[in-house]
């Protein structure tokens, strides 16, 4: 198993990453919003830092999908996941 490092202390098997989106860009579309105050709603967010998050990671646990915040931006984690494949 492959594993992505997403900040402090926190890292996630790549296989069940469905998507890495930047927050900056991602949230002016009012559906992602509401997609993550569903998330957040649910209690299915993962904040991995006390930092400004910069991304975020939509991951699949078995059909369950969580929400991981991370402080590292979306260029940087792709990158990383790129190099552990």
């Amino acid at each position: 198993m492959k594993y992505l490092h997403l900040g402090k202390e926190t890292s996630i098997e790549i296989g069940n990453i469905v998507g890495i989106f930047d927050l900056d860009t991602t949230t002016v579309s009012k559906h992602t919003r509401s997609f993550l105050k569903a998330c957040e709603d649910e209690n299915r967010i993962v904040n991995v830092s006390y930092e400004l998050p910069k991304s975020f990671i939509l991951y699949d646990f078995g059909g369950e999908y969580s929400i991981y915040l991370s402080p590292l931006n979306a260029a940087t984690l792709l990158k990383r996941m790129t190099e552990a494949s």
